[in-house]
């Protein structure tokens, strides 16, 4: 049976399994798992396992990025963090990890309010590259304008445009409205748009000609 599904409007995907929907039963033959290749391509980069980490501070830092590129994956640097915010970001995560839970969204809200720092974006990316991993930094719809130019500088090899939700083109009344299509066409670098929850959504993405889309929003 073929794993081609139509997914509307003469769209055909390729259908996806989670965990609960797999089960190992025994057949005529099998396969050593050293034959079994799960690397993957985006772009022109090739990687030896499937997994392109959360940029998120709880789970991402520099150090941690080249570790898991190294591993075969690629770590994707929340270039709104911590790490582009203070200097040395390893106090302020060990006072996060200690706060009650009555203090934490305040105090997380005066943390960050720290303003950007471009050098420290374009230290902590290099950092990554001198590692000699692929180097991948996020930033939100709302932060590109301002900052994709030094991060382009600074040598990324895979720009991460990550919201809750993403739209074709992002609309403010004080910074300039952000249109994907345009801006991906220009830039030189391959660009990865999410998140989309809806067909119509993930479509629009599709569109731009972003190197991937990612699907889903939030923590789920």
């Amino acid at each position: 049976m073929s794993n081609e599904i139509e997914i509307g409007r003469g769209k055909h995907g390729r259908r996806a399994y989670s965990f609960d929907d797999v089960a190992v039963v025994p057949s005529r033959r099998t396969r050593d798992p050293e034959d079994v290749s799960v690397s993957w391509q985006i772009d022109a980069y090739h990687v030896d396992i499937p997994v392109l980490a959360a940029p998120m501070d709880s789970v991402m830092s520099p150090a941690t990025a080249v570790q898991l590129g190294q591993l075969g994956g690629i770590g994707v640097l929340d270039l709104e963090g911590l790490w582009t915010r203070y200097e040395d970001p390893e106090p302020v995560l060990a006072q996060i990890a200690e706060l009650p839970p009555e203090r934490a969204t305040e105090r997380m809200q005066q943390i960050y309010a720290a303003p950007m720092q471009p050098d420290l974006i374009t230290e902590r990316l290099r950092e990554v590259r001198r590692a000699g991993v692929t180097v991948a930094g996020k930033l939100s719809p709302q932060r590109t304008q301002q900052h994709w130019r030094t991060v382009v500088e600074a040598g990324v090899d895979l720009f991460v445009i990550r919201g809750t939700t993403v739209s074709a083109e992002h609309v403010s009344s004080t910074a300039e409205p952000l249109n994907l299509k345009r801006f991906i066409y220009e830039l030189d670098v391959p660009v990865i748009v999410g998140g989309a929850a809806t067909y119509t959504a993930a479509l629009h993405l599709m569109r731009t000609g972003a190197a991937g889309v990612l699907v889903g929003f939030g923590g789920g």
